[in-house]
């Protein structure tokens, strides 16, 4: 398979890109990443880029997300916010899991308002849903619908047993 060929090609997976634990709060506009090819105390920043910029990408579509190369004596990493603000964090001489933990701590969502956004996400109220666990417990009850027939006979144009009746004779 020609998608699994190269360094590391679980990154290309769905389930590897949806593993991704970053999720920015939405003041996030653009998310950058500051580090050079060469020198030991930029390892983590290259490892995070290499392992987690790919997940960044996927869970956060609607952010920005760059990385500059060789342009910086020491690894950083840039947040602008929606309205107008800045914030830099140091990565120097960290791993790359230390490097995603601060970052989530600092400008990622905390972990119950993503499990309210999920839940939300997964309920699925529809006022045309009726029956058992729903707002409406029978068609009856919807605004412009046929009353019960519990309640209010049907006419007998519209029952199929005396359709069938008027058929047969």
């Amino acid at each position: 398979m020609p998608f699994m060929k190269g360094l590391a090609p679980i990154r290309r997976t769905v389930n590897y890109l949806e593993a991704g634990r970053l999720i920015f709060k939405d003041r996030i506009k653009i998310f950058s990443v500051n580090l050079n090819f060469k020198g030991d105390h930029h390892q983590g920043a290259r490892d995070f880029v290499f392992w987690h910029f790919c997940q960044i990408q996927y869970k956060n579509p609607s952010v920005q997300v760059i990385s500059y190369y060789d342009l910086t004596p020491s690894p950083f990493i840039s947040c602008y916010f929606s309205d107008g603000q800045k914030m830099l964090i140091d990565i120097e001489a960290k791993s790359k899991d230390e490097i995603l933990d601060h970052v989530i701590r600092v400008v990622g969502k905390p972990s119950d308002v993503l499990q309210a956004e999920s839940k939300a996400r997964e309920k699925k109220d529809n006022p045309a849903n009726f029956g058992y666990m729903c707002e409406k417990h029978c068609i009856c009850e919807i605004e412009g619908q046929i009353p019960c027939p519990s309640v209010v006979p049907l006419p007998k144009v519209m029952r199929g047993k005396y359709i069938m009746q008027q058929r047969n004779k």
